[in-house]
């Protein structure tokens, strides 16, 4: 029986050596990209049944649920689409906004980090004493507080990397720990007030007056994407790789820039281009890079998708591991910083509330992973989307502050649960 099974398998061998042309359609029907690049509309309408059947559903939830959203919201008040209710929404969403890009980090990993809000208190509070208590330039107290954020990572990523404490420990107890140094820190009085035209003060209160600034912001998204896109595809395409064909990378270009050119249009109706939605991009745009394009990326990805798999692969997986917490901690001070700019000072109730909530679940809802491997730093950006959207939409409603909650909590929940259907979709499907 063994022996007709192997004659079979050497003919169907020889059957596909004598027929080149079979063996390349052959290839050509499993790689979902030809296809779309053989079959035009046909094949992304087969691509996408193809994606969804194995659960590769990608950012298309969040997306869907932002639009849904802010039609709701808008049928409801009119004035939750309007210029300054945007403006304010990207204004007030940068804060948890980049806590959450740090956690994404971390997730990738498959870890949590529970430290995040208690140490961008600690980080506003180190940079409210040394810039007023203690005379520094506020650009040397804000080096100073970002590099103590990510020394701090650093240090729970050294308990939990060398010495194998669990993450949710160490970062459990840093968020006590941390929490009670910013109360030391800031004093009887509780408060230090910043300067409001001052380099925190204005992180927040900083607009681009001059209308071509939104639209040369605009420009420059859309020709990156498309140029980075177009070189990606070329590269891929000159190693023998499948890669998007050119109308694909085209469209996305164009919806990308009517999107761009709208939220232009709309910060020009108000105040301007907000100096911190700028200050986002740019990090988006950068730990994207970083992860994607770079050697370090595809370590951090690795460790997230088998820690020995990695091991054996030559990866150090300490230094990946303490790296990564250490970029969580910076961001977090980052996070704490704009968050203080907001209010103008550095107060106890920095980094407590439901702060840790929203930064984790942003990072979830956006698209990554709790489970690891899976994630990019934009999910960050749609995930506290939707959350600051929500706060807003209710707020312009008046609806209690325990309905916000609950609200928030269910979206969280949806996340997760379409978060592991996927992840069994994609197990039943050989995908994962």
């Amino acid at each position: 029986m063994s022996t007709d099974n192997t004659s079979t398998n050497l003919a169907k061998d020889d059957h596909a050596v004598d027929n080149p042309e079979a063996a390349a359609a052959a290839v050509t029907a499993v790689d979902p990209r030809l296809l779309v690049r053989e079959q035009g509309l046909a094949g992304y309408v087969g691509e996408f049944k193809r994606r969804m059947k194995v659960g590769e559903l990608g950012s298309l939830p969040v997306v869907l649920g932002l639009v849904i959203i802010c039609a709701v919201f808008q049928s409801l008040n009119s004035a939750f689409l309007s210029a300054q209710n945007i403006s304010d929404i990207t204004v007030t969403m940068v804060g948890t906004g980049m806590i959450s890009v740090g956690i994404v980090f971390v997730l990738l990993l498959g870890e949590i980090d529970l430290s995040v809000a208690s140490v961008s208190g600690a980080a506003s509070a180190i940079a409210a004493v040394l810039a007023v208590n203690q005379g520094l330039p506020e650009w040397l107290a804000v080096v100073i507080a970002v590099a103590a954020g990510a020394a701090i990572g650093a240090i729970h990523g050294f308990f939990f990397a060398v010495l194998g404490a669990p993450a949710f420990a160490v970062t459990l107890a840093g968020l006590l720990f941390w929490l009670g140094f910013m109360l030391q820190t800031l004093g009887e009085n509780g408060t230090i007030n910043l300067d409001s035209d001052g380099l925190i003060g204005q992180l927040t209160t900083y607009f681009f007056t001059d209308i071509a600034a939104a639209y040369v912001l605009a420009t420059v998204v859309t020709a990156v994407f498309f140029v980075t896109s177009f070189l990606g595809n070329r590269r891929r395409e000159a190693v023998g790789v499948p890669s998007r064909p050119l109308n694909d990378t085209i469209l996305r270009t164009a919806l990308l820039a009517v999107v761009s050119f709208a939220a232009a249009y709309m910060y020009n109706q108000y105040k301007g281009l907000p100096l911190a939605t700028v200050i986002f991009l740019v990090f988006l745009i950068a730990t994207d890079f970083l992860l994607r394009r770079t050697t370090y990326g595809r370590k951090v990805f690795a460790l997230g998708g088998s820690v020995e798999a990695s091991r054996r692969a030559g990866i150090n997986v300490t230094a990946v591991r303490i790296s990564v917490f250490a970029i969580s901690g910076g961001f977090a001070a980052m996070g704490g910083l704009f968050l203080a700019s907001k209010i103008a000072s550095a107060n106890q109730s920095a980094g407590t509330g439901d702060l840790l909530m929203n930064a984790i679940a942003a990072a979830v809802i956006g698209g990554t992973s709790l489970f690891g491997g899976r994630g990019r730093t934009w999910n960050a950006l749609l995930g506290v989307l939707v959350i600051v959207s929500i706060q807003y939409g209710l707020q312009l409603e008046s609806i209690a502050e325990p309905v916000k909650y609950m609200i928030t909590a269910g979206v969280l929940l949806t996340t997760v649960v379409i978060d592991s259907v996927t992840r069994k979709t994609q197990r039943t499907a050989g995908r994962a």
